[in-house]
């Protein structure tokens, strides 16, 4: 079993920064593919970014490519999700999200979510 707890957000204004980090804890998360989902108000949860088990390869939303960087630190069992030149349309409930699998819509393991507000 794997608990993943999300930290970093917070209120912004249009043109900021944030850093979400969330860590592991249960087991080690080295050997799986970690993601970043959010979910804005009234909308469905959408994918944001995907990082290998190594670190090595990424992949991001198109909306939020060039602007936001996932990392991983597999020694402290801890990704971050690097966000710059916010925009209103970013604000939603940030997930992390990991498994054995990762299909579209995520992998097994989800934390309980962290707020981002970003103002105009």
């Amino acid at each position: 079993q794997v608990q993943l707890v999300e930290s970093g957000g917070g209120l912004v204004q249009t043109g900021g920064s944030l850093r979400l980090s969330c860590t592991a804890s249960g087991r080690t998360v080295s050997d799986y593919a970690m993601a970043w989902f959010r979910q804005a108000p009234g909308k469905e949860r959408e994918f944001v970014a995907v990082i290998s088990w190594s670190g090595d390869s990424t992949n991001y939303a198109d909306s939020v490519k060039g602007r936001f960087t996932m990392s991983r630190d597999n020694h402290k069992n801890t990704v971050y999700l690097q966000m710059n030149s916010l925009k209103p349309e970013d604000t939603a409930v940030y997930y992390c999200n990991t498994g054995p699998v990762l299909r579209g819509t995520g992998g097994r393991y989800w934390g309980q979510g962290t707020q981002v507000t970003v103002s105009s």
